[in-house]
């Protein structure tokens, strides 16, 4: 009784074994990844430039003397400079573009064959910056100061005070340039252009237009025409397009 007890018991066990071995769900197997085509691109550049006219000048005006006595010569420098200030203010310069940029005393020695020094003289240079914002005002300016004592001009410089806009157009050209270019290359192609994916642009602003002019004493050398030509701003842009 008891060996056919432990027999149904045992084939109970195996069939409750079996049964949940028939109702385990399959283990899921993921996927094998699809490789995604590389992203075709078109790569293009433009170039924008936009001409324009200074409409500020930059000059460096200056006061040179020499005197046998430091003192003397300092006094002297200042009231030719003193002249000179006064008479750019009375041609239309503001104060504050008025500034004092170099003010140099320094012996000067005149030496013998023997080598020694035979006779000593003061330099002293006094050198002023000014702004002129009325450029058909310059060649006047120009020409008050030498008449007022100053002897050296040692730079002009053209520039513009304000680039904003000038950037800003640019930058458009230059935009407008590389569509243009990447829409010929994708129809020449026969593909079709898709969005942008990438800008990089770089400007080129150029520094001040420099006109060297030496003033001699004499007030006429100040009557020379002085031309403020122009400026020529540029922006270069690289655009890379998806192509269809």
């Amino acid at each position: 009784m008891k060996t056919k007890f432990a027999m149904i018991a045992a084939t109970l066990l195996l069939a409750v074994t079996l049964s949940a071995c028939g109702s385990a769900a399959p283990v899921a197997q993921a996927a094998p990844a699809i490789a995604q085509p590389p992203q075709r691109t078109i790569n293009v550049s433009g170039t924008g430039q936009v001409t324009i006219k200074p409409d500020i000048a930059y000059i460096n005006i200056g006061v040179h003397t020499e005197n046998a006595s430091a003192s003397d010569g300092v006094a002297q420098n200042n009231t030719n400079t003193q002249a000179v200030i006064a008479a750019l203010k009375a041609a239309g310069v503001a104060v504050d573009d008025l500034q004092t940029t170099n003010f140099n005393i320094y012996p000067n020695n005149v030496t013998g064959p023997d080598g020694k020094t035979t006779s000593t003289t003061y330099v002293v240079d006094n050198t002023v910056s000014v702004k002129v914002r009325d450029l058909t005002k310059l060649g006047a300016v120009l020409d008050a100061a030498v008449k007022a004592g100053a002897n050296n001009v040692n730079s002009i410089q053209f520039d513009l005070v304000d680039k904003s806009k000038a950037l800003s157009d640019a930058r458009a050209a230059a935009v407008k340039s590389a569509q243009t270019e990447a829409q010929e290359l994708a129809t020449a192609a026969g593909v079709t252009l898709g969005s942008i994916q990438t800008i990089n642009y770089n400007e080129n602003t150029p520094s001040p237009i420099f006109y060297a002019k030496a003033v001699g004493m004499g007030a006429a050398d100040s009557s020379v025409p002085v031309s403020a030509g122009t400026l020529d701003i540029s922006v270069n842009v690289s655009i890379s397009y998806e192509i269809k």
